[in-house]
């Protein structure tokens, strides 16, 4: 059984998408037979790099899966929070040995958009899994 750390940014301007892309990881857990042994809430995509090294440190978590969404607003800011993120989520992968999955959906789209790929979540904890599963 995989055994997975999840992280949530929690920043979500308009609506639920967050709480549909936990609903979703988790129903993915679920049906993988996956268990979810720690999940640790964050306030936004960039912060989840660090929430992402403290799980992956973990002798009892196999991979870790980053939920998230990143909304357009008046600037580009939104294009640097998703390089940001992206990026740190791949150095904590590869400097732990520990798959960590991006479920972040955006940077450059709308609220819309964003409500549209809330079964992200689920894709990144299958993707965890999978990977979980199949790297020695």
């Amino acid at each position: 059984m995989v055994q997975l750390g999840l992280v949530i940014a929690q920043y979500d301007k308009h609506g639920d998408v967050i709480e549909a892309m936990e609903r979703s990881a988790r129903e993915a857990a679920d049906e993988r037979g996956a268990e979810v042994v720690a999940t640790l809430e964050v306030p936004g995509a960039y912060d989840t790099p660090l929430a992402a090294d403290r799980l992956a440190r973990r002798e009892d978590v196999d991979a870790v899966a980053a939920l998230g969404a990143i909304v357009s607003g008046d600037t580009d800011h939104d294009q640097v929070i998703g390089a940001a993120a992206a990026q740190g989520l791949t150095d904590v992968s590869l400097d732990r040995d520990t798959p960590v999955t991006l479920g972040i959906v955006g940077p450059g789209m709308s609220q819309d958009e964003a409500e549209a790929r809330t079964g992200k979540g689920g894709e990144a904890v299958r993707s965890a899994c999978d990977l979980a599963e199949e790297l020695p």
